[in-house]
């Protein structure tokens, strides 16, 4: 940073540190929040340690942090990890990073699992999963729950397995296979799963253009782009769900607010006795449910 860690006689703070970064990243919150990240100091613990001095080598880690972040780097990857609902959850660049409106999907989800009723143990599928954000929010919400969460990513599914390695005892309960869409389940499970919920890419590719540079630039675009239009691949989760859907059972997936309409239409098309599209916490339609 400007200023020469060591130089002199002078002992380098993060209060100093801090406000540095505030000033380059035009952001207090991304500055606290790297600052947290490299200090180990957080919440109202990091007022008290501000005027701790700053050791060369973690200097440099919160340097770099902070270079990494003015290169547009979205603050989620630059610091490894992000709250999911009650979960934190790692990140990179591998992965969607985790955002409120699929939190507002889960909450659908878990909506739908009190409605069916499905008992202590209801079995769960969470497609495409990324950093497993979803599945493992289900497993640790809901008691009892079999998740599986399905990625043809490998290296998605690296970033899952790490996520799963901290939960605890809910992550015995979630099973991570590699597979597009519904040819990752075992066969066992036709007929047998209570609900389905997806987070597919469904952005058009007329409309990577119009993306923030910070989604466009770093973030994996197999993850966001569905086909020519963006509803190509929710299509094919919709299709291929009834098959494996217990009598009662439902479908959740994310999908933009202009795709509800025609996600709807799908869904009814595809065998669904009833299908409709409630909304996340900005109002704007976001999770198709259908049920079967």
């Amino acid at each position: 940073m400007a200023t020469e860690i060591g130089a002199g006689t002078a002992t380098v703070r993060w209060r100093g540190l801090l406000a540095e970064a505030a000033a380059r990243l035009g952001s207090a919150v991304d500055a606290r929040r790297i600052l947290e990240r490299a200090s180990g100091i957080e919440g109202a613990e990091l007022h008290l340690g501000l005027d701790e001095p700053v050791t060369v080598r973690t200097a440099a880690h919160f340097e770099a942090m902070v270079q990494r972040r003015e290169a547009g780097e979205p603050l989620q990857y630059v610091i490894g990890s992000w709250g999911f609902r009650s979960i934190d959850v790692f990140v990179d660049r591998r992965v969607l990073v985790p955002r409120p409106e699929t939190e507002a999907v889960v909450e659908v989800a878990l909506a739908e699992l009190r409605r069916l009723g499905a008992g202590r143990h209801p079995t769960v599928v969470d497609l495409g999963t990324g950093s497993g954000a979803i599945a493992l929010s289900i497993a640790s919400e809901v008691a009892g729950a079999d998740v599986w969460a399905t990625d043809r990513s490998a290296d998605a599914l690296a970033v899952a397995r790490a996520n799963l390695a901290g939960l605890g005892r809910a992550g015995t309960r979630v099973r991570l296979v590699e597979g597009s869409w519904f040819s990752a389940l075992p066969p066992i499970l036709r007929g047998r799963v209570h609900l389905i919920v997806s987070n597919p890419p469904y952005v058009g590719e007329s409309e990577v253009p119009d993306l923030p540079p910070e989604v466009a630039r770093w973030e994996p675009r197999s993850a966001l782009v569905g086909g020519p239009t963006g509803l190509e691949q929710v299509e094919a989760v919709i299709e291929g769900a009834p098959p494996w859907l217990s009598r009662p059972g439902s479908l959740v997936v994310e999908i933009a607010p202009h795709q509800a309409s025609a996600a709807v239409s799908r869904a009814l098309g595809a065998g669904f006795s009833e299908a409709g599209v409630q909304p996340d916490l900005a109002g704007r339609l976001r999770a198709l449910v259908a049920r079967i």
